[in-house]
């Protein structure tokens, strides 16, 4: 079963999360999948936007698949945080604008993916965002501090590394962590009807504002030769 599937409507890109029994995790198989999602879209060439999403009821991504990762060799974990470092590098510079559809828990590497997306809708009832790294003892890499960075709020990027304290959508809302805090009923339609707005946009000159305003993902995708296309 994929663990996630990529759709479309019109111009919008759809793709959703569909490993439940892994919390939406990743590990190798799951990147890969990521990345062949990632080619098809950059292969389009039309004005288009992305919207990520959970079919998961109570989560949106946990992270790192860790019981897979303590399970990896040395060199075998080395290469995996590599791929997920690109992984987020090529999310946060995608050649059109993406949206993410929080519905639930957002933990670790899940509040990474959602800090690469350009605009963040949040379930408000249930369901954290977090950075559990100083609770799991393990430390960001440059690449991942630099994610962290992309939050509109330095303190609040500062309190929930150095804290691990979860935060609701409506304090993720409030802090501007998130973009809106809505009800679980209005989720959807409107994280769709933002990504449809937004596809209207043109696509080059999105990508170029984009990545004029992340200037540090830039060098790092330059430095490893992925720089999306645009």
């Amino acid at each position: 079963m994929p663990a996630i599937t990529l759709s479309r409507d019109n111009n919008v890109h759809i793709l959703t999360l569909t490993n439940p029994d892994k919390d939406n995790c990743f590990n190798n198989d799951v990147l890969a999948e990521y990345s062949a999602a990632f080619d098809a879209i950059e292969s389009t060439r039309e004005d288009a936007s992305l919207l990520i999403r959970s079919d998961h009821p109570k989560t949106f991504c946990n992270g790192i698949d860790l019981p897979w990762l303590m399970s990896q060799q040395g060199d075998g974990m080395k290469s995996f945080v590599l791929a997920l470092e690109n992984f987020l590098i090529r999310l946060a510079l995608l050649n059109l604008p993406v949206v993410a559809a929080i519905n639930g828990n957002a933990y670790a590497g899940g509040a990474l993916l959602a800090n690469c997306c350009d605009f963040r809708l949040m379930r408000a009832d249930r369901g954290r965002m977090c950075y559990s790294e100083i609770s799991i003892k393990m430390p960001f890499t440059p690449v991942m501090f630099e994610v962290v960075r992309l939050q509109a709020n330095p303190h609040a990027a500062w309190e929930m590394t150095m804290t691990g304290r979860a935060m609701g959508g409506e304090e993720c809302a409030r802090r501007l962590i998130v973009d809106r805090a809505l009800p679980i009923e209005q989720l959807n339609d409107e994280a769709m009807k933002l990504a449809g707005e937004l596809a209207t946009k043109h696509r080059v000159t999105y990508a170029q504002l984009k990545r004029g305003l992340r200037p540090a993902m830039v060098a790092l995708a330059r430095e490893r030769g992925i720089l999306p296309a645009t």
